[in-house]
């Protein structure tokens, strides 16, 4: 899908990065009744479908490749708002009547065993990761520190974040960057060469960076991510996340 040229009106050919090996829209579902603290069987339709949108409107800006079932899951989830804004015609016929988010969370609920089950087999102990040969990349501090992986959703809010302090700084541009998500992909790698440790995700985002900069950069991680370059993780929850090589 080749969308978000409003940041790339001047280049030739606007980047487009696939990611087939991220989630899919259950697992965006899952983010935001998680992030918001909801409960599963009494989503607020409307909320949800708000942000879900929004995170689509999101991924299109940086010219992913979106999945046809994550516009699907936005067509099931509008249809589902739409029939709990129609009114009943009677108190029984609201008595009888299904819940319209009954089979959604029937999915979510069933897609959420599943993936706890793989979690929990990815937690047991495995050859070439739990037991592996030291590496010299990775110093004392890290080989000690529990690495929580990091998904692309909890990427992308950490990239609206900087999107939107981009904004509150920006006042008149007047020298375009032309760098290039090849470039970025090169300068990352250089210095996590440089720095032979694990870096914060905010340190490649200078204070004074452009929108464009940041886009670029941002892009260049995702591709490092899926060329399997590097490794997106957190030390512990909610804190910083960092990018180590693989």
């Amino acid at each position: 899908m080749m969308v978000g040229n409003d940041f790339y009106s001047e280049e030739k050919s606007p980047y487009t990065v696939r990611l087939e090996m991220f989630e899919g829209p259950l697992d965006l579902l899952l983010h935001l009744i998680h992030k918001n603290e909801m409960d599963i069987t009494n989503i607020p339709i409307a909320l949800i479908t708000e942000q879900y949108l929004e995170y689509l409107k999101l991924m299109k800006v940086l010219n992913l490749d979106i999945a046809g079932e994550y516009l699907l899951m936005a067509s099931t989830l509008l249809h589902i708002k739409s029939k709990m804004l129609l009114p009943t015609s009677s108190e029984k016929e609201e008595e009888e009547g299904e819940d319209p988010r009954a089979e959604l969370v029937r999915r979510l609920l069933e897609y959420q065993r599943y993936k706890n089950g793989a979690a929990e087999l990815e937690r047991r102990p495995m050859l070439d990761r739990d037991v592996f040969v030291r590496s010299a990349l990775v110093d004392d501090v890290e080989c000690k520190e529990e690495r929580i992986e990091v998904n692309l959703f909890e990427l992308l809010d950490a990239f609206r974040q900087l999107l939107e302090r981009a904004k509150a700084e920006a006042f008149h541009e007047v020298i375009l960057d032309r760098v290039s998500v090849e470039e970025k992909v090169q300068e990352i790698l250089s210095l996590l060469q440089r720095e032979n440790r694990s870096i914060a995700f905010h340190f490649l985002f200078p204070e004074q960076a452009s929108r464009r900069v940041i886009i670029v950069t941002f892009l260049a991680i995702l591709e490092l991510v899926k060329m399997k370059l590097v490794r997106i993780f957190q030390p512990a929850p909610f804190e910083t996340i960092r990018l180590s090589p693989v």
